[in-house]
């Protein structure tokens, strides 16, 4: 591991313990080992790191979504993928999602961080509504709109139905971030809840 690399992973660790704005460069710079100027030399302020860790957390959704075959960020990139899926693999999909984000250190840090700094931070609370919320509602609503043009899907508000697919799935996730023991649990959740939407909106015949 790189220094710059170190940099970044003990800084998110301090980030998700205290929360963003309690942390200081020289806390940063003691984690790695190293004195503050030096750290200075691969990252300019605490802002530079913060969009460093940004960085790396899109590159590491883009690869697990690619190992998906999906885009998972434009709906219409993706409306050829979910219009031929079955149910068998769209709980699978969904699990491998769910694992993601709850195992991969980055995003699962990060999640943790602004969990606690959505409280201090105006701008870091609105990344947080749209990192969380808004982002993958609008997501999943629009591929919804678009699975029910291609008469796949019952005729149903595309919003609504987001909140209904979304809603439980992120609920497991808060709640195995607390309390790690239930992942089990949860992952059954998920799985009873997207075989349910399944029945509950797909369309006869359009397979």
């Amino acid at each position: 591991m790189t220094t710059k690399e170190k940099i970044l992973k003990e800084a998110l660790t301090l980030f998700s313990n205290k929360g963003y704005s309690a942390v200081y460069v020289g806390e940063i710079a003691e984690a790695v080992g190293i004195k503050a100027p030096s750290l200075y030399k691969h990252y300019k302020s605490k802002q530079d790191i913060f969009n460093a860790i940004l960085e790396e957390m899109k590159k590491s959704y883009e690869q697990q979504t690619t190992r998906l075959k999906m885009d998972g960020s434009q709906p219409d990139q993706d409306i050829d993928v979910f219009s031929m899926v079955d149910e068998e693999t769209l709980v699978k999909m969904g699990t491998e999602l769910f694992l993601y984000f709850l195992h991969d250190e980055y995003v699962s840090k990060f999640r943790k961080m602004l969990t606690i700094e959505q409280f201090h931070d105006l701008e870091l609370a609105v990344l947080y509504s749209k990192q969380y919320v808004e982002g993958p509602l609008a997501y999943q609503s629009g591929l919804f709109y678009l699975l029910g043009i291609q008469n796949k899907l019952k005729d149903n508000d595309p919003n609504i139905m987001a909140i209904h697919f979304y809603s439980p799935i992120y609920l497991m996730l808060t709640l195995c971030d607390r309390e790690p023991q239930k992942e089990k649990e949860a992952l059954q959740i998920i799985e009873r809840h997207i075989r349910q939407f399944s029945h509950l909106y797909k369309k006869e015949g359009s397979e």
